[in-house]
């Protein structure tokens, strides 16, 4: 089958080769791969910085699956679901991960309970346009940092109650005063260190900040723990993709009885900032890393066409 291969390195090292067709075997199904989307995951893969759980494919590609930069791929069936029926699959390839990413990160792990006020680093991302709404469904208050006015307006038009860019100064300043000085109950953050004093000033009494990034780095120096004390705060630290076959099947069981439904109404909307295609996959990469997109980007990997064999209409963690 054809697939993006790669050398660990930049975006240059990508290149469209051939690799073996999967197989379903057990317990898993078989998924012809029509588009699948950029992760950021990926592109720490690809720079040799995070290698696949043991056992699993080590082609790139997080959404869709693990190796969805390619024709085919073979998950466990409890990892699946049916794509929405109002999507195109192009729209339904920006589901899996980042939504269920954002999910866990909401239920799982922050715990958001209505009327809390969730702060959510990089809102314009693809996990961040996630965030703004499902925190909208749980009835919480949302608010995003990002690096340009066109990503905050973004997220407001999907109903952030603000937004703060924070290349222009101290967000901690922008929360307190939003919210009538209480803070954030809960902080989402994918940035790490070099916004932590920030997002201490920022957390509310007994609020909960989910770390599960570190795109500003991991390296903190100063009186985190104390700070975080002072605040009775919880902090959070978590990756999905190395999580237990079991846990991941019960986010989404959980995440297609509540939120999947929620796409056919309009209530809920993937953000698709663009579509590349295969051969396209350096650009699509140097896009991700410059920062630019707006929700997530999509490559497309095959045309449409019938296949008995080959489980059809579903989109997978």
């Amino acid at each position: 089958m054809k697939a993006v291969l790669f050398t660990p390195g930049g975006a240059e090292n990508l290149h469209i080769g051939t690799a073996p067709k999967p197989t379903a075997e057990k317990t898993r199904v078989l998924i012809r791969v029509e588009y699948t989307a950029l992760n950021r995951a990926d592109t720490l893969q690809r720079r040799g910085l995070y290698p696949p759980p043991a056992g699993e494919s080590d082609i790139l590609g997080l959404e869709v699956s693990g190796g969805g930069y390619a024709e085919y791929v073979a998950v466990e069936e409890v990892l699946v679901m049916p794509a929405p029926d109002s999507l195109e699959f192009s729209e339904a390839a920006a589901i899996p991960e980042a939504w269920l990413t954002a999910y866990q990160l909401l239920h799982f792990l922050g715990r958001v309970r209505s009327g809390d006020v969730v702060l959510i680093h990089a809102g314009g991302s693809g996990v961040g346009t996630a965030l703004v709404q499902l925190s909208l469904v749980a009835g919480a208050r949302p608010y995003v940092t990002a690096g340009s006015e066109e990503k905050i307006k973004m997220a407001e038009s999907l109903g952030a109650k603000g937004g703060f860019n924070y290349k222009t100064g101290d967000f901690s300043n922008w929360i307190e005063s939003v919210t009538g000085g209480k803070g954030a109950d809960v902080i989402l953050d994918c940035v790490g260190s070099c916004f932590w004093e920030q997002n201490i000033r920022s957390l509310a009494l007994d609020g909960r900040w989910v770390l599960y990034g570190l795109l500003g780095g991991g390296n903190v120096s100063g009186n985190l723990l104390r700070d975080l004390l002072k605040k009775r705060g919880s902090l959070i630290a978590t990756t999905l993709r190395s999580r237990s076959l079991e846990y991941k099947a019960e986010l989404v069981q959980a995440f297609t009885e509540t939120i999947v439904p929620l796409f056919a109404t309009g209530k809920l909307k993937t953000i698709v900032d663009s579509v590349f295609t295969m051969d396209q996959i350096q650009l699509a990469h140097k896009k991700m890393e410059s920062n630019q997109n707006i929700g997530k980007i999509v490559i497309k990997i095959a045309t449409p066409q019938v296949d008995e064999n080959v489980t059809k209409n579903k989109s997978e963690l």
